[in-house]
């Protein structure tokens, strides 16, 4: 008899479940806020309005920043380094042409055809 009294439980738990209809997440919070007190759920909401407003403002200022530090950048910035680019292929350009003109050794500024220690001496280099 235990068990047959189980079994009915077991069955008419079953049929109170099924007449319940399912709740909305929405329905759900609005009754877990009925839950607080009104000061809990202003300060709550409050504190929710500040985040995102805070967020928001943050958001806003990166976003400026963003574009300030990328324009300076390029006005004041970006011409020294082309400059620098071009000062250096200068460089390299009569550093080549030296190299055609006076042969290899020319290109690295010493003196063609004379070994190193041999040539003439240099003004202040060596004191006696």
């Amino acid at each position: 008899m235990a068990d047959e009294l189980t079994i009915r439980e077991v069955i008419e738990d079953s049929q109170l479940e099924e007449e319940f209809e399912d709740e909305t997440i929405f329905e759900r919070i609005c009754a877990l806020s009925e839950m607080f007190p009104p000061a809990v759920r202003i300060v709550g909401s409050s504190a929710a309005n500040l985040t995102w407003s805070g967020t928001v403002n943050a958001f806003k200022f990166g976003k400026s920043a963003a574009w300030i530090a990328s324009t300076s950048f390029m006005i004041l910035f970006l011409p020294i380094v082309f400059e620098a680019e071009m000062a250096q292929m200068q460089q390299a350009q009569l550093q080549h042409q030296r190299q055609i003109l006076l042969g290899p050794n020319a290109a690295s500024g010493g003196m063609s055809g004379i070994p190193t220690g041999l040539g003439p001496p240099v003004m202040g280099g060596m004191q006696h």
